[in-house]
């Protein structure tokens, strides 16, 4: 019980800091033009937000939000209640949150495979993709139909799930796309840093959606997420202002992220119809899916020195 605990949090620590790799990008990037002072402040206070407020609250709001017959009270002590009734509707709700979770971490995985640029880890199929990137609103539509379709049977809500985690999705790529536009004018303009601060927190109060739903998938326990996201979040501030420059040479390490999402979305989806996976098997397949990417990215960098 202890190891697969411990386990977890590992898996939730490596998975949080990897996928957020592209927030520690933009994060480094914005901090470069800002005074130390504001650095600072970013390091210790944004921290706190970023953990407490965000990785914090954001999932015993999600726990919530799929059980409003709850009080707060009883959400928050959900992970250790022996109240039947908090655990009959942590259980009942379980698989809306994981088919809502599954669905969002699907379409993230697409839309990356079919549309945004990348290095190709896996070649072959990674550039038939791109190359079919039209195709992009079809297949998630077709997925989305697909997949509703089978959660209709189960429940209304089970339905009504599957429709939130696409809805969850436009809406944060929406932000997201906005981020990549905004980050351009603030490195280019005289913003203040108070308003360069703000922004860095709305990122990353946006990218945090992610990894929060992510680890859904490796457990319902509140805290063990908190533990984990909290230890990812920490090693993503220490890479924002130490080597981000040496981390951005792994450059396969978003695939490696982008797979475990893929993995992650499956394995909530499957759950949500039902079917037990063990608790091990995410934290395993992600370890393993990102240590095969960053073997990858390491053979590249020694490669590219002998040339």
């Amino acid at each position: 019980m202890l190891f697969t605990a411990l386990f977890t949090i590992v898996g939730l620590a490596v998975f949080e800091s990897i996928s957020s790799l592209d927030n520690a990008v933009i994060n480094a990037e914005v901090l470069s033009t800002m005074s130390a002072k504001a650095k600072r402040w970013f390091l210790l206070w944004g921290f706190l937000l970023a953990v407490v407020v965000v990785r914090g609250v954001l999932p015993f709001c999600i726990v919530w939000a799929f059980n409003p017959s709850l009080s707060i009270m009883q959400v928050l002590s959900a992970a250790w209640s022996s109240d039947p009734i908090v655990h009959e509707s942590i259980v009942k709700s379980a698989p809306i949150l994981l088919v809502a979770g599954g669905v969002f971490l699907l379409f993230l995985f697409l839309h990356w495979l079919f549309l945004e640029e990348k290095h190709f880890g896996l070649p072959n199929p990674e550039r038939f993709f791109m190359k079919k990137g039209v195709w992009f609103y079809a297949i998630v539509s077709v997925v989305l139909a697909f997949i509703a379709w089978f959660a209709l049977k189960q429940s209304s809500m089970m339905g009504f799930g599957a429709v939130v985690g696409s809805t969850l999705f436009f809406i944060t790529h929406g932000f997201k796309q906005n981020a990549e536009e905004s980050e351009k004018e603030l490195k280019s303009s005289a913003s203040s840093d108070l308003s360069k601060l703000f922004f860095l927190e709305i990122i990353d109060a946006t990218f945090s959606i992610d990894s929060v739903l992510g680890a859904f998938a490796f457990t319902l326990s509140v805290p063990l997420i908190l533990l984990g996201n909290g230890l990812g979040a920490y090693l993503v501030r220490k890479l924002t202002m130490g080597n981000i420059e040496n981390i951005k040479k792994y450059v396969y390490l978003k695939n490696g992220a982008m797979y475990s999402i893929l993995v992650l979305g499956i394995i909530m989806i499957l759950q949500s119809f039902g079917h037990e996976v063990p608790e091990y098997i995410s934290p395993l397949l992600t370890i393993s899916i990102i240590g095969f990417f960053f073997w990858k990215s390491k053979v590249m960098i020694k490669n590219n020195a002998k040339i």
